[in-house]
C-alpha cells in the first residue's frame, strides 16, 4: 500500500529556502536604548529625546534627523538651521520621489484593472450577443434560462463598462 503523504516537491524546498534567504530584509533596522534602559528596535529612527551614544545600530549611510531648533543653544540656533534646511529640502524632494513613485504604481494598478474589466465585459457583451442559451441563478438556488429581456438589460450593461472601462 502506497504512502498517503505526496512526496516533497524540490519547488517547495526552494521556495522555504528563498523566503529564509529574504528574512534579514525584513529585520527592524534601527536599535537603541531608551531612557528606561530597554532595548528598542524599529524600522524608524529613535525619538529626538534619544542621546546619540545610546543608538547601538542604524540602517546603512542613514543619519539622524537634526534635533529641534528649540533643543540647541541660543547661539547655534543659526548655524544649525543653515545645516538644517538642505537636509530638509533633500528629505522633502525624497518624500515627493516616494510620492511620485507610489502614485505612478497605483496609476499602473489601475489602468490594468480598468484593462481587465474592459476584457471581462467584452467577452460578456460577446457572449450575449451570440444568442446562446443561457441560464440565470435565482436566490432559491434554482436556475432558469435567461429571457430575450434580461439578455438584452444585460447587454446595456456590458455597453456601459464598456464605454467607461475601455479608452
Amino acid at each position: 500500500m502506497k504512502n498517503p503523504r505526496l512526496p516533497r516537491r524540490p519547488l517547495g524546498v526552494i521556495f522555504a529556502l528563498a523566503l529564509l534567504a529574504l528574512s534579514p530584509f525584513a529585520h527592524a533596522q534601527w536599535k537603541w536604548r531608551d531612557a528606561d534602559g530597554r532595548v528598542q528596535y524599529s524600522d524608524r529612527p529613535p525619538p529626538p529625546n534619544v542621546a546619540e551614544k545610546d543608538i547601538m545600530q542604524r540602517p546603512n549611510q542613514a543619519a539622524r534627523a537634526p534635533a529641534p531648533q528649540s533643543a540647541q543653544a541660543p547661539g547655534a540656533a543659526s548655524a544649525a538651521s543653515d545645516v538644517a534646511a538642505p537636509g530638509r529640502a533633500a528629505s522633502e524632494s525624497s518624500r515627493d520621489k516616494i510620492e511620485r513613485e507610489r502614485k505612478t504604481a497605483e496609476d499602473k494598478a489601475n489602468k490594468e484593472a480598468m484593462a481587465e474589466n474592459c476584457r471581462l465585459a467584452q467577452n460578456r457583451q460577446r457572449l450575449l450577443e451570440s444568442g446562446v442559451r443561457l441560464r440565470s441563478g435565482e436566490p432559491g438556488g434554482e436556475t432558469q434560462v435567461m429571457t430575450e429581456q434580461a439578455r438584452q438589460e444585460q447587454i446595456r450593461q456590458m455597453q456601459v463598462v464598456i464605454n467607461t472601462q475601455c479608452k
